[in-house]
């Protein structure tokens, strides 16, 4: 990136270039104000009667519920309900402004991809900055051998692969349980529509967001747990790692087959 329009010795311009490099592969990978702030100026302190009033103001939700998802989760469920074809849900997702995610500098909406009468249905955490800039969900590395593990297992084809929320969150952080719950009903919607047999989650943040369990993953891989969605009978879960993960720690791609092996016996 070259830097122009600053007060700067050419000297420097370079030093920049590096900096802002680094903070790219730090993650940082979209900025959300027009212009500049700069925090090395001292503001006063507030005064004690200015914090009692500051603590008295009730939090106003914005359009995009990002305090709260009491607005958010009955629209898009209503939004999601609408749709009458996995096609209709994946449009509805696309339009669908609920979730601020959509607004952090995310390109594309990505619901997913597979066979849409899926005996499985496999969930991930969220888009990475590689799917977004796809156009693909689980187009990266982890996506790859996600694909490599499914065709390993015989279940390629009987598959559909979505993720709690649709949308890359920036830095590729994991999601907060409010964009999680916001996107929830078009995963349930999914579910009617496609009727699987089972469900895998794939990686600590999906079981929470779907099992709504802060227990250790490592507690919970390998284990069968029972999911009831929204206007759908009981599912059975399988918990295991994420594709990921087994990038940075093969030596777990014999826990994941293991996995692989009961959610087939189990198809």
């Amino acid at each position: 990136m070259a830097i122009t329009g600053m007060n700067a010795q050419t000297s420097d311009i370079g030093a920049y270039e590096s900096l802002l490099a680094f903070w790219l592969d730090a993650g940082v990978d979209a900025c959300y104000l027009d212009e500049p702030v700069d925090h090395t100026v001292i503001q006063a302190l507030p005064t004690p009667a200015a914090v009692q009033k500051l603590a008295a103001v009730q939090p106003v939700r914005g359009p995009l519920g990002t305090t709260n998802t009491a607005a958010g989760v009955p629209a898009a469920r209503q939004l999601a309900t609408q749709a009458e074809t996995l096609d209709a849900l994946i449009a509805s997702v696309a339009a669908f402004d609920g979730c601020a995610l959509k607004m952090m500098g995310a390109r594309n909406a990505l619901f997913g991809c597979g066979a849409a009468d899926a005996d499985l249905l496999v969930i991930g955490d969220a888009p990475t900055g590689d799917d977004d800039n796809a156009g693909q969900a689980f187009s990266g590395p982890a996506g790859r051998l996600l694909d490599r593990i499914l065709v390993a297992a015989g279940v390629a084809d009987r598959t559909y692969l979505t993720q709690t929320v649709f949308w890359h969150p920036p830095g590729n952080r994991p999601p907060t349980p409010e964009e999680q719950a916001v996107c929830l009903p078009f995963i349930e919607r999914a579910i009617q529509l496609i009727q699987p047999k089972a469900v895998l989650l794939i990686g600590a943040v999906a079981v929470r967001g779907i099992l709504s369990s802060n227990e250790s993953l490592l507690r919970l891989q390998g284990q069968w747990k029972e999911w009831t969605p929204e206007g759908h009978s009981a599912l059975p879960v399988m918990t295991t790692f994420h594709p990921g993960f087994l990038l940075q720690q093969p030596l777990a791609k014999g826990a994941v087959w293991r996995d692989m092996l009961a959610v087939t016996a189990k198809l």
